[in-house]
This record gives structure tokens, C-alpha cells and sequence, in this order.
């Protein structure tokens, strides 16, 4: 494994346990080391979207993209950013060459669909989160979303359905 990668694994334990300052605190280090490599201008966009700090996610997200712009991950943060700042279609953008790069990434698909939904495009956008469960099945947030996007549209049965199917898992 190389130095980046197992810096990636320190950085990813400081994030699980929620030390984000400590981790902020090793990547600036490491960046004077090694900027040139956008994975950790990906973690820290990553570390920023964990903190709701949107602005310095997607610079974050720039600089990584700037060093590779066909970074999966990169696009994927950059996507994600864009859409929680209400930029949609060019979060559209950023979240379909993800998608592209990942092949039907469930949390990329699930992202796509929220896009498509705030652009009224619904049935696209639910076709999308059909996908993403039938790829993740075990997920929860794409369940719960696709029942209530289901229910939404008034296909009330279906989506009732699903949520049913959500209880039976949790109770057993």
C-alpha cells in the first residue's frame, strides 16, 4: 500500500470516530507534501460535507478535480455539494459522470434521483432509486425514499408495500 493510501486509512478512522479537526489537521500536512494528489482534496471536501460546510467542500472538490477530473469520487462530492446548495442541473452533471465512472453506484443513484425529482421529473428520478435498490436491497434510506417517492406520485399500494417490507425487516 502506498503513503497516500494509507494516510487515506488514517483519515477515514479519524472520520469514523469523528475527529474531524485531527483529520483536517493531517491532510493540510500532507497536502504541503503531497498536493498533487486529489484523493486528499477528496477527503477533505469529504470532512467539509461531514460538517455541512459547503463552500469549502466544493473548493475542495475543485482542487481534487482540477488534479483529475475523471476522479469518480471527486465528481460525486462535487455533485452531492451542488445539490445540497439547490444547483441542480449542475449537480446533474457532476452526479451522471459519477455515475458513468462507478457503474450505477446506489448512493450515486439515490443522489440522481433527488436531483431529478427537484427538476419535476419524477418518474425518471424514481426509475433511477428502483435501480439503486434493486443494487443495494438491503438499504433502508433508498427503501424509505422509494416508498414515499412511490406514494408521492399516488401509487400509494406500491409504496405502502415497500414500507411494509421496511417494518418486516426491522422487527425481525
Amino acid at each position: 500500500m502506498d503513503q497516500i493510501q494509507n494516510l487515506i486509512v488514517e483519515i477515514e478512522e479519524l472520520k469514523n470516530e469523528q475527529k474531524f479537526s485531527r483529520a483536517i489537521e493531517l491532510l493540510e500536512k500532507s497536502i504541503m507534501r503531497y498536493h498533487s494528489d486529489y484523493r486528499l482534496y477528496e477527503e477533505l471536501a469529504d470532512i467539509y460535507l461531514y460538517r455541512w460546510e459547503l463552500d469549502k467542500g466544493l473548493k475542495s472538490a475543485n482542487f481534487a478535480l482540477d488534479l483529475n477530473e475523471d476522479s469518480a469520487t471527486g465528481n460525486y462530492l462535487k455533485g452531492f455539494i451542488l445539490l445540497s446548495q439547490d444547483k441542480v442541473r449542475e449537480a446533474i452533471f457532476y452526479l451522471e459522470k459519477s455515475n458513468k465512472m462507478l457503474g450505477n453506484n446506489p448512493e450515486v443513484l439515490r443522489n440522481l434521483w433527488w436531483a431529478y425529482t427537484m427538476i419535476h421529473q419524477s418518474e425518471r428520478g424514481i426509475s433511477l432509486l428502483k435501480r439503486a435498490l434493486n443494487l443495494a436491497p438491503w438499504d433502508e434510506l433508498i427503501s424509505e425514499d422509494l416508498a414515499m417517492a412511490l406514494i408521492g406520485i399516488g401509487k400509494i399500494a406500491e409504496g405502502n408495500t415497500l414500507l411494509q417490507k421496511i417494518w418486516k425487516n426491522i422487527v425481525t
